[in-house]
């Protein structure tokens, strides 16, 4: 019995459900299927029913004949309009002429000054003869190789001259330190946070069309403001130790922060160690010519009776600190999407922070005041190098330095 009454109703009623569900492929046998039952003049009767072109129907019924079917496909070979690639064969090179980062600065480039959007691109394009649309445009430069690419932190500037020879001697301190089982720690201020209902980089699993509601402007809160949160990571043992400070990131806060992590942690990780190994920046609180930051450690060496190494890393290579990549990014993962509404948070969300190799962290607030704008004068310093608590190393003393208890005011100190 023929699929097709007397009465085509029936048909164009059945085909108008189907096709919604259907791919060009799928459309196409069916019409050739119903082309098939219904004998002489199915072809001219399907079309019409359905509005197709009597040649789509036509196909159908020459694929419903295939010895074997054609896999994947959904147009049938060669269907379709012709690539723009192929039509227009000069639209590659003309798009790439001005996609090219080269054309920059091309004073003769028309898209010099302005951002290179697919849809800028495919205006210039046409406006030379080139009618092609934003989506096309998009199209041809993934085919070409191009991707939407964000800036890449990697020119450090000029190097300077010495500064494979810092990393290897920086190197070698940090072997003999940790052969002789005494601490090496890798310092640095992470970029302060702003504390309260603020929007946070990142984005976190929320049920869909729910996101976290957040303040529009981020004007700091005058009763929370931010925080400073000082690294210390002990490269050994693969711990990290926070101290969340409320106030200025000066040198004083620094070397505050080691304090703390050595009366809590490192005294009794390293027990009857003398000697301490410090990794720190060029610059910020611990910079290598910040004299606060230097005063300070002389403090702390007689105060705990320990002896303090500092090796800075070159300028202009801070982002090779091992803080960096082994805690700093850690916390970054942790705590993205997430407001920081209170220190409460701040400091529970550090504290959550472990990695697959076993990082554990520590976090404490800092509440105290640190003055800012503390001047330590020449007399000071010279009087450090002259009782032989600050002395510089003989390789690049302004990069490497040692400080001793001042056995004046610390008996028993070891010398």
């Amino acid at each position: 019995m023929a699929l097709l009454g007397a009465d085509p109703d029936p048909l164009t009623t059945r085909l108008a459900l189907i096709r919604p569900h259907l791919d060009e492929r799928a459309w196409r046998l069916l019409l050739g299927a119903e082309a098939k039952v219904s004998g002489n003049g199915g072809i001219g009767l399907v079309a019409r029913a359905c509005g197709a072109h009597p040649d789509t129907v036509a196909q159908g019924v020459r694929e419903l004949d295939y010895p074997e079917p054609i896999p994947g496909r959904v147009r049938r070979p060669g269907a379709g309009r012709p690539p723009l690639a192929v039509t227009d064969p000069s639209l590659l090179a003309a798009l790439d002429a001005l996609v090219d980062p080269q054309s920059r600065g091309d004073p003769e480039s028309p898209l010099r000054w302005t951002t290179k959007s697919t849809a800028k691109l495919a205006a210039e394009l046409t406006a030379q003869g080139h009618r092609v649309s934003p989506r096309t445009v998009a199209k041809l430069l993934r085919q070409s190789g191009y991707s939407l690419q964000a800036n890449s932190k990697t020119v450090e500037g000029e190097q300077h001259v010495d500064r494979d020879a810092q990393f290897g001697y920086l190197n070698e301190q940090a072997t003999a330190f940790q052969a002789s089982g005494d601490p090496v720690i890798s310092v640095d201020t992470k970029k302060k946070q702003l504390v309260g209902n603020f929007a946070a980089a990142g984005r976190e699993w929320e049920h869909a069309g729910e996101p976290t509601e957040v303040a529009v402007h981020d004007f700091p809160d005058p009763t929370l403001g931010k925080v400073a949160p000082y690294g210390v990571y002990d490269i050994t043992a693969n711990t990290g130790w926070v101290n969340v400070g409320t106030d200025a990131d000066t040198g004083q806060f620094a070397v505050e922060s080691i304090r703390r992590w050595w009366t809590t942690l490192g005294a009794t990780s390293y027990p009857g160690s003398t000697r301490l190994l410090i990794t720190a920046d060029s610059g910020g609180s611990n910079g290598s010519r910040l004299r606060l930051w230097k005063t300070e450690l002389a403090a702390l060496a007689t105060e705990q009776g320990l002896t303090i190494t500092v090796c800075h890393l070159p300028p202009g290579t801070s982002k090779w600190n091992k803080i960096e990549h082994r805690l700093f990014s850690a916390i970054s993962r942790n705590w993205r999407g997430r407001p920081l509404e209170s220190h409460e948070i701040v400091i529970e969300t550090l504290k959550a922070v472990t990695t697959t190799t076993g990082l554990t962290v520590h976090a404490e607030l800092d509440t105290n005041t640190y003055p800012r704008g503390i001047k330590i004068g020449d007399q000071t310093m010279k009087t450090l190098q002259t009782k032989g608590i600050l002395t510089r190393h003989q390789f690049h003393g302004d990069w490497n330095y040692t400080t001793t208890p001042d056995t004046t005011t610390h008996p028993n100190a070891p010398t």
